[in-house]
């Protein structure tokens, strides 16, 4: 386990396919940041590694500047290179131990989960919080199945001593419910990004999790 705490409830995602260029996407985060976000993970599974040093870069710079940690996508690599606060696993990517041994052990870890024996094993193999999900039926998760339901999040919840965040059609209308079954907090994509008003909505979520 890495010797940094888990001190954040809203774990924002990034798409930069809901914006019209990179610079729109750095200012809805920035909004984000500005409504109490504390950690972000860039995602952009798609980029070459140039383009996405670039952009992780530039991320690490607006997240810094907010007293937010920055999470990479799968990337060890850009991760330690840009001075982020962590790694964000899939079933893909690289095992937990060999992020944790390519960093250096500076890295926290986190790792994307879509069953209790994927949370069980993502905590046996030192991962610091994960995510589980989709709890509820959203388009971005459509390729993980149907959704898991809030359920199955308690029971991770409970049996898992790691930080467990649920992922997956989020809302505020829904977070009370998610709460209640024992989720540390909520990582969200669209809920976030794509409101109307970004900085308003992310304090809204802000004080359900407070």
């Amino acid at each position: 386990m890495s010797k940094a705490a888990v001190d954040f409830r809203l774990y924002l995602i990034t798409d930069r396919k809901l914006f019209v260029s990179w610079d729109k996407m750095l200012e809805a985060v920035e909004k984000a940041l500005q409504g109490g976000v504390k950690a972000v993970q860039l995602r952009e599974k798609d980029l070459g590694i140039r383009p996405l040093l670039d952009l992780a870069y530039r991320m690490r710079a607006l997240t810094a500047r907010h007293g937010a940690k920055l999470f990479i996508n799968d990337r060890v690599d850009i991760a330690v290179a840009v001075d982020a606060d962590g790694v964000h696993l899939g079933r893909a990517s690289m095992p937990v131990q060999a992020a944790r041994k390519g960093s250096g052990g500076r890295l926290m870890i986190g790792a994307s989960t879509h069953s209790l024996q994927e949370a069980q094993q993502a905590e046996a193999d030192g991962a610091d919080f994960i995510t589980l999900g989709p709890v509820y039926e959203t388009p971005s998760k459509m390729q993980y199945g149907r959704p898991i339901g809030i359920h199955l999040l308690n029971e991770a919840a409970r049996r898992c001593r790691i930080p467990v965040f649920a992922i997956g059609g989020i809302k505020i209308a829904n977070m009370q419910d998610v709460l209640e079954q024992g989720a540390a907090g909520a990582a969200l994509i669209s809920a976030i990004l794509t409101a109307e008003d970004i900085q308003k909505t992310t304090e809204e979520f802000m004080r359900k999790l407070s």
